[in-house]
């Protein structure tokens, strides 16, 4: 063979290797939680956390409300008490008679305690388990909390001073229990408003998420019930906006498996079909071959059921192959580049043996430099060999069958000697099992079906023609550049 122009025979070549890929198994899908449980999760935590937020900030302003209110009523007793400090020579005395004392400190819900002391902590008068404050007193009154006989309580510390008495401190103890009762009722009066708005904002919540989600599960019941032969449209009304791309894409999806379905239909009765009279045939040479005694007869009608099962064998192999590279069937081609001129040469050799036995000129025509494209060299190999059994098988013994490769832009053509199609049928001639009235070769109307699909696979273009020398037809295949 030549790199161009000049025709020469080819010599058989080794067969090539086919690989095919699996893919992996998608990975475990997780458990998740309901849509509902999240959407409810995601506006109630925030509520109570703001709610627990609100109630501590309340204590705390209720509790500073009720300190303020009391502490003005602690303030006053000091004063009185401070009033009764008396001079006496170095050291004041404290001057307060005892029923006097009991009606200044009586209280109806707590305990008042007091204590007189000198600037040096000793105690003239009073209670002198009252705790002095915690850090040093400034001129004017000073409130702390502290501790008395173990419960908590409320003080206020007064200091006086002047020349007669030298500087004399009052404190006056309290306990908490009329403050408590205060903060109760202020927290009572705030919280329990506050929960019972979080209780109906929940309600509000819980019926609202479910409203929304309710065109959900009208759509979980639009597609449940239907048959798994209804791949109509689904269609809800009054779905939200947010739920219209699912909806979409249920219909899309529903879309796609009628298409698969459709085409698994018809090549399952494209295939009964075919495959009735191959079947019928052998049971006729069969039922011929067991009711023949010559053996030289029974041989004959073993080898014609020999070419029936050899014309039914090709026939399935067509019918896979169809299959096997049907589009919405097949995954995503790995498209790599390879050497298109090489390829088609290969194949063509492995052609020449049939070529010499119909006694066909098989030639090829190069290209150089090589003409290169991106594609699955399983397929085109397929595709090379359903061109030239095409050729071949139609032309015309003692024939012309040329393979031609070229780069610019990336093509590839068989040319032959078989019956010229009209422009009639140039269409119709890549239908499956569509074949050329008055044809009389062997044939299943598959193999340029075939070779259209695995065409479309790689983005190339098909187009017949008529052959340069009047006599036979073009096939050419055109690749993306």
């Amino acid at each position: 063979m030549s790199a161009a122009g000049p025709r020469q025979r080819a010599s058989p070549a080794a067969d090539g290797v086919a690989r095919r890929q699996t893919g992996q198994p998608g990975s475990d899908l997780a458990r998740s939680s309901s849509l509902r449980t999240q959407l409810l999760r995601w506006l109630l935590v925030p509520l109570t956390l703001l709610f627990l937020a609100d109630a501590i900030g309340s204590y705390g302003v209720a509790r500073h409300l009720a300190d303020q209110v009391y502490d003005g009523e602690l303030l006053e007793i000091a004063r009185e008490l401070s009033l009764h400090v008396k001079p006496n020579g170095v050291h004041p005395t404290f001057d307060l008679e005892k029923d006097a004392e009991r009606t200044l400190l009586l209280d109806q819900y707590d305990d008042v305690h007091y204590a007189v002391r000198t600037r040096d902590g000793t105690s003239i008068a009073g209670d002198a388990d009252i705790t002095p404050p915690p850090t040093r007193a400034g001129p004017g009154p000073t409130y702390y909390d502290s501790a008395l006989g173990g419960a908590p309580v409320r003080v206020v510390q007064l200091a006086t001073t002047d020349g007669a008495t030298g500087s004399v401190t009052v404190a006056v103890a309290e306990t908490r229990v009329k403050r408590h009762g205060l903060v109760n009722a202020i927290m009572v009066g705030v919280i329990l408003p506050q929960l019972l708005l979080i209780v109906i904002a929940g309600i509000v919540l819980w019926a609202g998420v479910a409203r929304g989600l309710a065109p959900l599960a009208r759509l979980r019941q639009a597609v449940a019930a239907r048959s798994h032969l209804d791949l109509s449209p689904v269609s809800v009304p009054e779905v939200p906006a947010e739920v219209h791309p699912l909806v979409t894409a249920i219909n899309d999806l529903m879309t796609r498996l009628e298409e698969i379905l459709s085409y698994q239909s018809r090549f399952i009765a494209d295939a009964a079909h075919q495959l009735r009279t191959p079947v019928a045939g052998l049971k006729a040479h069969v039922e011929v071959a067991l009711r023949e005694d010559d053996p030289a007869q029974a041989k004959q009608t073993i080898a014609h059921l020999y070419t029936a099962v050899e014309r039914m064998s090709r026939l399935v192999a067509q019918l896979l192959s169809l299959a096997r590279n049907e589009p919405t069937t097949l995954r995503k081609l790995e498209l790599a580049p390879l050497d298109l001129a090489k390829l088609a040469f290969d194949v063509t050799m492995e052609w020449v043996p049939e070529a010499y036995r119909r006694d066909i000129d098989l030639g090829f025509e190069g290209v150089e430099p090589h003409a290169t494209v991106r594609g699955d060299p399983t397929r085109l190999t397929e595709l090379i060999n359903n061109l030239l059994d095409n050729a071949i098988r139609y032309s015309r013994d003692s024939g012309r069958v040329t393979v031609r490769v070229a780069s610019q832009p990336p093509r590839l053509s068989v040319s032959d000697d078989g019956p010229l199609i009209p422009v009639a049928e140039r269409e119709r001639i890549f239908e499956r099992f569509h074949r050329l009235l008055g044809t009389h070769a062997d044939g299943s109307g598959l193999g340029l079906a075939i070779v259209q699909e695995i065409a479309k696979l790689h983005d190339a273009k098909i187009t017949l023609s008529e052959d340069a020398d009047g006599l036979g037809n073009t096939f050419t295949i055109t690749f993306p550049a």
